[in-house]
């Protein structure tokens, strides 16, 4: 989307306002359908951190989410630009990956459609 839409920006900039993680959604972005829960992006930062940090390989990468965000919020009075999902899954064919949900960074400006909820799949 060359203009993000202003919808999905008001969404954003609520989950950032009330640090919620409650909201489920479902974007488009590149072809990839990704579904889960929006987090804060300082939350999502602090989460991506404390992985990294258990790995022996990634851990040095730690430090580079635990600083200042750099991104647009409602501290700064200028709207997110990007979403950040924890919990979330890509959904491709019958399958999800992963199953139990990752963290996932989308920017705004790319997501081609969306809609509320989170999908999941069943056996049923």
């Amino acid at each position: 989307m060359p203009n993000p839409d202003e919808l999905l920006v008001a969404i954003s900039t609520m989950v950032e306002s009330e640090h919620s993680n409650q909201m489920s959604l479902t974007v488009v972005v590149g072809g990839a359908v990704i579904t889960g829960r929006l987090a804060p992006e300082a939350v999502w930062r602090e989460r991506v951190s404390e992985v990294l940090k258990d790995s022996d390989r990634l851990g040095p990468f730690s430090d580079v989410f635990t600083t200042e965000a750099t991104e647009r919020g409602p501290d700064t009075g200028e709207p997110p630009t990007h979403l950040h999902f924890h919990l979330a899954r890509i959904l491709q064919g019958t399958t999800a990956i992963p199953e139990t949900g990752g963290m996932y960074r989308v920017a705004i400006a790319d997501v081609s459609a969306w809609t509320v909820g989170d999908f999941s799949y069943s056996d049923h």
